[in-house]
């Protein structure tokens, strides 16, 4: 198996803990040769997590993709505005790159970006990592068996969790829309992906509803502090707590995002000085915190799609109708239904995997570098093109005008024209 070198532009949660991570477990395959990071801090352990030697380290993403070529391939994590410019200037340098979904804010950017991965013949992947888990190949593949006919309809329900919601879209770094993407395109891009992947159509039609209804400093409890750590009168009783969120968890899985220092003193630190200790009324957040998108598909089949802030615990379920039969699934369980009208129920079996999104982001690392190694390219693109990401931000684009104009239906032919580009093409 030959080593595919890359350099990875981008060094922050998904960079080290998903991509970086996965080159320290299976050094075979995988080895990171450069790394682009602003943050000192984290450029720093970055390079000493891959032994990297100064000149192998750079500051910013033009100066390691500046004339020639330095590895095979490119993996762009950064904050989602800051995705086109380096992916252009890498696939003009004849990079293969994995990109960091969404692509891009920005509809003319997003098709800008799968046309340039046609014009220079490279690989263009997007971290769509749901395509690559057990569970939803397992229910791509009972769809494509045919037993549950043909879909009439889809309900598919993303439960982000009351934790995550406060921790990235309110304290975090996607609370605000103008500054990384709406809430629709930065969470749920994945949702409407697996959407358009499971029904294989394309989307003709939607609308969309939703707001920011609870994360509101009206909403604040009476006593509520500025800060969690500031004599807040309520934060013994407050679920998003950043003292019991980060400081008084069991692990580190979500303090590792506020801080390099794990240790109690750093963590105390963060909550007290840095933007995941502020109160969840009185942040400066604007994403919506719950929405409902309805789709239509060319053969009339329609889906429908709720992401919440609101729920216990962070997890997608999912019912499809067909015409024959029914499957309904609890992805975070691995529990798979098949109800084949007349017939007794029966449970799939699927082998769950270890590692984040349910094992979708190493088999999304797995499967991109057998595309650069052309062990299973034939000529194509990839499950997770640009080409095939384009539909579902599409969709996504499509649902935050319809909730912007407060419900009314946009058609996906329509705003793909007027940027000059033609979703049947």
């Amino acid at each position: 198996m030959k080593q595919i070198t890359a350099v990875l532009v981008g060094a922050g949660a998904r960079g080290r803990f998903v991509y970086g991570a996965y080159a320290n477990k299976y050094p075979d395959e995988l080895k990171i040769v450069a790394i682009a990071e602003p943050n000192e801090e984290r450029r720093q352990l970055a390079a000493a997590e891959h032994q990297l030697m100064p000149g192998q380290v750079f500051e910013s993403w033009e100066q390691v993709l500046s004339n020639r070529k330095v590895a095979d391939i490119v993996v762009i994590s950064t904050q989602d505005k800051m995705h086109y410019a380096p992916t252009m200037r890498a696939l003009e340098l004849g990079y293969d790159v994995l990109l960091e979904k969404p692509m891009s804010p920005s509809v003319d950017e997003v098709i800008a970006m799968a046309h340039a991965s046609r014009k220079h013949n490279r690989l263009l992947s997007v971290s769509h990592v749901l395509r690559y888990t057990p569970f939803w190949s397992k229910i791509k593949e009972v769809i494509e068996s045919g037993i549950i006919g043909t879909i009439a309809s889809v309900q598919l329900s993303e439960n982000v969790g009351y934790f995550h919601m406060a921790h990235s879209f309110v304290r975090g770094n996607w609370n605000k829309s103008e500054e990384t993407s709406p809430m629709i395109l930065q969470k749920s891009c994945h949702d409407m992906d697996i959407l358009s992947w499971l029904i294989d159509e394309k989307c003709t039609g939607i609308s969309s509803y939703g707001s920011l209804l609870h994360f509101r400093s009206e909403n604040a409890p009476e006593g509520a502090a500025l800060r969690c750590s500031e004599g807040c009168a309520v934060e013994r009783e407050c679920p998003y707590s950043a003292i019991r969120i980060y400081e008084e968890a069991d692990t580190h899985e979500w303090s590792r995002f506020i801080t390099n220092d794990l240790t109690p003193e750093g963590i105390k630190e963060a909550i007290q000085k840095g933007p995941f200790g502020r109160c969840v009324y009185h942040c400066d957040n604007n994403v919506v915190d719950h929405q409902v998108v309805n789709m239509m598909f060319e053969s009339g089949a329609t889906a429908s799609f709720t992401m919440s802030g609101f729920s216990h615990d962070v997890s997608r379920t999912v019912q499809i109708m067909g015409t024959l039969g029914e499957i309904r699934g609890y992805m975070e369980k691995n529990e798979i239904v098949l109800y084949p009208f007349g017939k007794e129920a029966i449970d799939i079996l699927v082998t769950a995997e270890e590692g984040g999104h349910g094992g979708g982001d190493e088999g999304l690392m797995r499967e991109f570098l057998k595309q650069v190694r052309n062990e299973n390219n034939n000529g194509g693109q990839g499950l997770t093109s640009a080409e095939a990401s384009l539909q579902s931000h599409l969709m996504a684009f499509a649902a935050e005008q319809s909730r912007l104009a407060g419900g009314s239906s946009v058609e996906i032919q329509g705003l793909s024209e007027q940027h000059g580009h033609s979703v049947c093409s």
